[in-house]
């Protein structure tokens, strides 16, 4: 297997073309390769200043998960810091953990920062949300959102080899007209949705508003679980 680094978009562009695999940490991908057998040709983007960068509105793609610290918001580095162990930490990379990764850990965070990814498409790269990347699969470049005011992130407790463990990420942003937005994502088992709401109101409102949306159909433990979060978040908004 050839691996190729590229240092800028056109060389990586080059090698899409070429048919290259791309390729993070492959904490996910080796023991594909060892079973059915390696690609000729592997790309990683690690060489690429966009897909390396880390920044209070910004994150690349090649970034390894341990080294984001307090330069992202708390609910994306706590997400990734609940991921695996430290020894997956130091090798996953943000876009194998989206794009490749069935269970998409740092998902729930980058929805309720309203991040936009950056992709590159066989002519160029350009932006777009993170539904049209997790549907198409496409080669993730970085990511870019506006810091919140506050935010929260829950993992709950599960048994190694069980289902997904539950995720409630949170996060207010304001709203651009004095007010202030409430955005929740839930993974529950593989499924990851996500919701918002304003929050002037107080929590027991925006708890109203999100119980008529696909969160409501939630089970009633994971509604709990959503609740506390919710009156967490608006707490902790409340005490700024």
């Amino acid at each position: 297997m050839l691996l190729r680094q590229p240092t800028t978009v056109s060389e990586a562009q080059e090698c899409l073309a070429q048919g290259a695999v791309p390729v993070g940490g492959a904490t996910l991908v080796w023991a594909t390769w060892q079973r059915d057998g390696f690609p000729d040709l592997a790309m990683s983007l690690r060489g690429l200043p966009e897909a390396t960068a880390v920044g209070p509105e910004s994150l690349g793609a090649a970034v390894v998960l341990n080294r984001m610290g307090d330069r992202v918001p708390d609910v994306l580095r706590r997400a990734a810091g609940s991921v695996g162990t430290g020894a997956v930490r130091r090798t996953a990379t943000v876009g194998g953990n989206l794009v490749g990764s069935s269970l998409r850990c740092l998902l729930p965070a980058a929805l309720v920062l309203d991040a936009r990814a950056r992709v590159l498409g066989p002519d160029r790269p350009y932006e777009t949300d993170l539904a049209e990347v997790m549907a198409k699969r496409h080669l993730l470049l970085g990511l870019r959102w506006r810091t919140p005011l506050v935010s929260g992130y829950r993992k709950q407790p599960a048994e190694a080899g069980g289902p997904p463990p539950l995720v409630v990420a949170t996060a207010v942003h304001a709203d651009g007209g004095g007010g202030h937005r409430l955005r929740v994502a839930v993974r529950e088992g593989y499924d990851v949705l996500s919701e918002s709401t304003a929050c002037d109101a107080g929590a027991d409102e925006a708890l109203d508003t999100l119980e008529r949306t696909d969160i409501g159909a939630l089970p009633a433990g994971t509604r709990d679980v959503v609740r506390e979060q919710v009156a967490d978040i608006l707490a902790t908004l409340a005490g700024r």
